[in-house]
């Protein structure tokens, strides 16, 4: 593993109590980072105490505004600063046709998907804004620039996150914070695993390298766009995927 230096830096990873987020949030502390995980669940929050007892472990509902304004200030308190927000909270909704989606069905996904790295966003800007520096870093996916199908508000809340992060970065531009995205294919997480079987062999027959991306590579290119080396993009939107994006 190369070792990118991220000795001291105060680091949040939202939605970072399992999956690419809790692999992140290792890779980061790996990286010299001193790491806090947010995420809703608690019986991950636990299970990821128990697997990286150097980070600390906070019940955020990142869809509550106050509840993450109150934890950004909990990490002002404790450390006076924010250097990086690796915001991956999200969650694949049910399959379903469009013409079948129930609207609060459908409003609940985006909130879930797209508005909760919109509110992390906002308050790390605003810590960040005070020693004019950070690194931003949101999740997207592969689905939400081809639009899988019976997949549409997940393909849509990540078509959001590329537009939140272009738009972001260019307002931040002038100032020393990056905001950039990650976009991966299917990779070998629990949320892959939880889809029918089906729709695995259809994402992983899209890919040309032949195989699911692993979480550490997702982590490894997470972890360079946290780092003050990464000074000359943003609102970028970096591919992960294996061979499947072509644009």
């Amino acid at each position: 593993m190369n070792r990118i230096d991220l000795a001291g830096q105060i680091a949040v990873v939202a939605g970072g109590a399992g999956g690419i987020g809790l692999e992140t949030a290792r890779r980061l502390a790996a990286s010299g980072a001193r790491v806090a995980i947010w995420d809703l669940n608690e019986a991950a929050l636990g299970a990821a105490a128990n697997a990286l007892p150097e980070a600390r472990t906070t019940c955020v509902d990142m869809m509550d505004e106050t509840a993450v304004s109150a934890a950004m200030e909990a990490v002002q308190a404790e450390h006076g600063r924010l250097d990086i927000l690796v915001s991956c909270t999200g969650q694949e909704a049910r399959r379903c046709a469009v013409v079948d989606w129930d609207v609060a069905a459908w409003r609940r996904s985006l909130e879930i998907n797209l508005t909760t790295t919109f509110i992390a966003s906002k308050f790390a800007v605003r810590e960040m804004m005070k020693r004019d520096y950070g690194r931003i870093v949101t999740m997207s996916s592969t689905s939400g620039k081809d639009g899988n199908p019976f997949d549409s508000p997940y393909a849509t809340a990540k078509a959001g996150i590329m537009g939140l992060t272009k738009s972001l970065g260019k307002e931040l531009a002038t100032t020393g914070i990056r905001v950039n995205c990650v976009c991966p294919a299917a990779i070998d997480s629990p949320l892959f695993a939880r889809l029918p079987p089906e729709q695995k062999q259809f994402s992983i027959g899209k890919i040309p390298l032949g195989r699911l991306g692993k979480m550490d590579e997702v982590a490894a290119l997470i972890a360079w766009l946290c780092s003050e080396e990464c000074s000359f993009s943003t609102g970028a939107v970096f591919d992960i995927s294996g061979g499947r994006s072509t644009y």
